[in-house]
C-alpha cells in the first residue's frame, strides 16, 4: 500500500528561495516514494496554507494524510502554530509527525554541507564547527540544538559550539571568534535551518565579518533530509500496537 499523503509543512519565508527549496525536497521524497502523494504547506507568507493544502488533498479524493513539520526544534511553530492550523482545517484525517531534530540524519546532512564546502573527513580533528541555528525563547528548542552539537563534536570534530542570530547568545560570529583565541586554525560555520532566506542569510553575513574559513549551505533538499521526513511520515502513520490482555 503506499500509504496516507505525505504534507510536508514549512514555516515559510519571503524569500522564493525558501519555497523553491521547499518543493525541491518534497520532489525528492515523491521519487524516491512512488506512488505516495507528496505535497507542500507553508505556516505563513507562501502558499498553499495547511487549510488550503489539506482542501486540495480532499479535493484528490485522499483519506489521510501525515503532517510533517520542516521544523529542527519543538518551538512555537511546532508547539503552537501547526497544531492550530491542522484543528482548523477540514480535509482527510490527518496525523501529525515528530519534528526533525533529535535524529542523527540531520548530523549527516550537516556534514554533507560542509563536505561540500570544500572540508574532508581527514579536517574532523583540526577543524572548529560554529553549529548556527536561527534562535528562540523556547529553552527546549535551544537545548536541542546543544544537543546537536555535542552529537556532532562525538563524530571527532575538534569543537563543536550552538550559536544563535536571534533570541538567545552566543551569536556566530562571537563564536568564530572564541574558538580562534583558543586555538583552533580552522573555524567552519555550518548554518543548522533547512533553506535560504533573511536568517541563514545573516549567519553568513557574520561568518564574513569574523573571517570563518568556511561557510556551509542550509540542509535542503539533501538526501538525508528527504530519508528523515520519509521515516517520520512512516512512524506517524504505523499501526498502533496491539492492547495486551
Amino acid at each position: 500500500m503506499a500509504g496516507p499523503a505525505l504534507l510536508l509543512v514549512s514555516h515559510g519565508s519571503r524569500d522564493p528561495r525558501h519555497a523553491a527549496t521547499v518543493r525541491a525536497l518534497a520532489g525528492r521524497i515523491r521519487r524516491g516514494r512512488p506512488g505516495v502523494t507528496v505535497t507542500t504547506a507553508f505556516l505563513e507568507f507562501d502558499a498553499p496554507g495547511v487549510a488550503g493544502a489539506l482542501a486540495e488533498l480532499r479535493r484528490a479524493g485522499a483519506g489521510a494524510a501525515v503532517a510533517v513539520p520542516l521544523l529542527l526544534t519543538r518551538a512555537y511553530h511546532a508547539k503552537t502554530d501547526l497544531p492550530a492550523a491542522l484543528a482548523g482545517a477540514e480535509g482527510p484525517a490527518v496525523r501529525r509527525a515528530a519534528v526533525l531534530g533529535g535524529s542523527p540524519l540531520l548530523l549527516r546532512a550537516v556534514e554533507r554541507r560542509l563536505f561540500e564546502a570544500g572540508l574532508t573527513p581527514a579536517d574532523r580533528s583540526t577543524t572548529g564547527i560554529v553549529l548556527s541555528g536561527a534562535g528562540s525563547r523556547d529553552p527546549e528548542a535551544i537545548e536541542s540544538v546543544g544537543a546537536a552539537a555535542r552529537e556532532l563534536r562525538r563524530a571527532g570534530w575538534r569543537a563543536v559550539r550552538p550559536a544563535f542570530v536571534t533570541g538567545p547568545t552566543p551569536r556566530p560570529g562571537d563564536v568564530v571568534r572564541e574558538l580562534r583565541a583558543r586555538g583552533v586554525r580552522r573555524v567552519a560555520v555550518a548554518p543548522y535551518v533547512l533553506a535560504p532566506g533573511l536568517l541563514p542569510d545573516r549567519i553568513a553575513a557574520e561568518a564574513a565579518a569574523a573571517r570563518a574559513d568556511i561557510l556551509s549551505a542550509p540542509l535542503g533538499d539533501t538526501p538525508e533530509l528527504a530519508r528523515l521526513v520519509t521515516e517520520r511520515w512512516l512512524e506517524a502513520h504505523a499501526p498502533l500496537p496491539a492492547p495486551v490482555g
